[in-house]
């Protein structure tokens, strides 16, 4: 469907290409979980003391609403962004390109994080936190759209498992490298606990820029299309010439409703998890971190396992069997009182959180049509999806809790999402795309 008509033929099942498609999975999550989940969050927590009211930009806000402001100012900047750049992006052939952007502006404004002391320097604290949201998500997008380019439609299950898999094995790597950092600071040469933390922002983003070259020297060159008069036309057009062919196919149409329900209730149990287990079960610090390398080591085993049950069952009905997991999973948390009920059940999430993510990216692979060489454009429609979903369950979840006065009622309130997800899915039929006259 591209507007241009000489893309370069591209390889598939090519080893070489796909580790370095991998290898970004490995480069990028170490920002997912050492900035997103593990640190970062109980640093900020830290270092903003006092819980009362403070002036950001003018507004008086607490240091949890800030937090979460910050969090949906990025996520809103993507998904207005996104749909353009990848039409851009898809017409002038510069996918890379816009990879490299992205990472590039994630890992510097991660080294950025560096110089965050507290207060004093929290307009520097909170703009690095948005440009690493910003760039980690927008990278990711460019990433997810090579996935049906450079694999035939058989691997796709496999090879987007490997890429969890690569990133969950990394990015554990690093965190266990980074807690020995901050536990025993004094061996590394840190004067005090908050020198060593302030050095771990700055290991995830040469950590994250450095492993993603092995992606930019292996994944194929942009091809760049010499007359690019018009280009900010010409990435609308082909964002809408996407969005009109979506919006006629029965089957991706019904699939992102489907994955904006399913996902919403995914990412926010996977968001939240955290704050429940401190809030509700009391968890220490060190007893979180080791429920967060659980998840990881579960999530490596998640991804490769419904993968091997997509290749038997196919992809539909793994991924609603995860779904009844994941609702399996809600209704104990609601129950579970003591910590070792609670590990049980992450175990359980953390088999279903690779294998949901990785499937759901290789199945809307597989819904887009076989002849298209835009991608990018596709792909942005599906992470814009995750994007708003996100939004609306973290919104519901905060909601529920402030109304019925428990964080309980909203884990349980989310099965409601999962149903809507199952529901959607089963109108889905999973077969490779027609193709377009381009």
């Amino acid at each position: 469907m591209s507007s241009d008509t000489s893309a370069p033929k591209i390889p598939v099942n090519d080893k070489r290409t796909i580790f370095g498609w991998a290898m970004f999975d490995w480069a990028n999550s170490s920002y997912a979980l050492v900035i997103s989940v593990a640190i970062f969050p109980l640093y900020f927590n830290t270092v903003m003391d006092g819980s009362e009211l403070f002036t950001f930009l003018g507004i008086p806000v607490t240091k949890t609403s800030l937090f979460s402001y910050s969090l949906s100012f990025a996520y809103l900047i993507i998904a207005c962004s996104l749909p353009m750049l990848t039409g851009i992006a898809d017409y002038s052939g510069r996918r890379k390109a816009f990879m490299k952007f992205f990472t590039l502006l994630g890992s510097l404004a991660c080294m950025a994080m560096f110089f965050f002391e507290g207060r004093g320097t929290m307009y520097l604290g909170v703009f690095s936190f948005v440009l690493a949201v910003i760039g980690f998500e927008g990278g990711k997008t460019f990433y997810n759209s090579y996935l049906p380019l450079i694999v035939s439609e058989d691997q796709y299950d496999k090879v987007s498992a490997r890429g969890f898999t690569y990133g969950y094995i990394g990015s554990m790597i690093l965190l266990i490298l980074n807690l020995g950092m901050i536990q025993k600071f004094e061996v590394f040469g840190f004067s005090n606990e908050g020198w060593a933390i302030r050095t771990v922002f700055l290991t995830v983003g040469i950590w994250w820029f450095s492993f993603a070259q092995f992606s930019f020297a292996r994944l194929p060159k942009d091809y760049n299309v010499p007359n690019v008069e018009g280009l900010l036309s010409k990435g609308f057009g082909e964002i809408k010439s996407v969005w009109n062919y979506v919006m006629k196919q029965h089957n991706i149409k019904f699939f992102l409703f489907s994955f904006f329900f399913y996902i919403a209730g995914v990412l926010t149990v996977i968001g939240l998890a955290s704050t429940f287990a401190i809030d509700q079960l009391g968890f220490a610090a060190d007893e979180l971190i080791f429920l967060i390398l659980l998840l990881q080591i579960l999530g490596i085993v998640g991804a490769i396992l419904f993968a091997k049950i997509s290749e038997w069952k196919g992809n539909k009905l793994s991924i609603i069997l995860m779904l009844f997991i994941w609702m399996a999973a809600c209704v104990a948390v609601y129950y579970v009182y003591e910590k070792s009920h609670f590990y049980v059940i992450a175990g359980l999430v953390g088999l279903v959180m690779g294998g949901i993510q990785s499937l759901s990216r290789s199945t809307y692979s597989k819904l887009i049509p076989k002849d298209a060489d835009n991608t990018a454009s596709y792909f942005s429609f599906f992470d814009v999806t995750e994007k708003v979903a996100m939004v609306m369950g973290s919104l519901s979840f905060g909601i529920i809790d402030q109304v019925t006065g428990g964080m309980r009622n909203s884990i349980f309130a989310l099965i409601f999402y999962f149903i809507l997800g199952i529901l959607f899915l089963l109108f889905v039929k999973v077969e490779r795309g027609t193709q377009v006259t381009k």
